[in-house]
């Protein structure tokens, strides 16, 4: 029988709850009362609550990452097809938890909160290599993460589904004109 992992165990449980949840005024006490352990057993295996946060976002980024291969059709098949396939996946109501602590926490790391600014280390360069192992030359596939971060950050605060989708399809004309020329 395989051994447990009690942090990795511990890990899953805290995504899971501070997606519902959110960071924000949350205590160590309250989320390790929520997923049934103390707050010194998150400490021991995090270090910190702001770690604790760090790890979540890092653990939720690199799955999305790890899902980019499977979500994109054949290599050589349109490229709008491919945008369209991640954008259906990434805006997906079911990812919004996990963004909105995505935003919250980068607000966080940007201005510097103790803790946090470890998150920054590769926020941009892991996707840029995971996008650019698809093909897509290393400029536009900064802008698009930048496009897709600033549009998710619309689509959440507005709700506005069809106005987001519709600057997405321009997106993907403006980015499909760009490489024809």
């Amino acid at each position: 029988m395989p051994r447990r992992n009690p942090r990795a165990d511990l890990l899953e449980q805290a995504i899971a709850y501070i997606a519902d949840r959110g960071i924000s005024d949350l205590s160590l006490r309250e989320l390790a009362a929520a997923i049934g352990t103390s707050h010194r057993m998150l400490i021991h295996h995090f270090g910190s609550k702001e770690a604790l946060w760090v790890e979540v976002i890092r653990t939720v980024e690199q799955r999305q990452r790890d899902a980019l291969p499977d979500l994109l059709p054949d290599p050589d098949a349109d490229p709008a097809t491919a945008m369209r396939a991640w954008w259906q996946h990434i805006s997906d109501p079911a990812l919004w938890p996990n963004e909105r602590l995505f935003f919250e926490l980068y607000g966080q790391a940007l201005q510097g909160r103790p803790g946090t600014e470890q998150l920054l280390d590769g926020i941009v360069d892991h996707w840029l290599d995971a996008i650019a192992a698809t093909g897509m030359p290393r400029a536009q596939a900064r802008l698009g993460i930048a496009v897709t971060r600033g549009l998710l950050l619309d689509l959440l605060a507005t709700h506005d589904r069809a106005g987001v989708d519709a600057a997405m399809e321009a997106w993907i004309a403006l980015n499909l004109a760009a490489g024809e020329a």
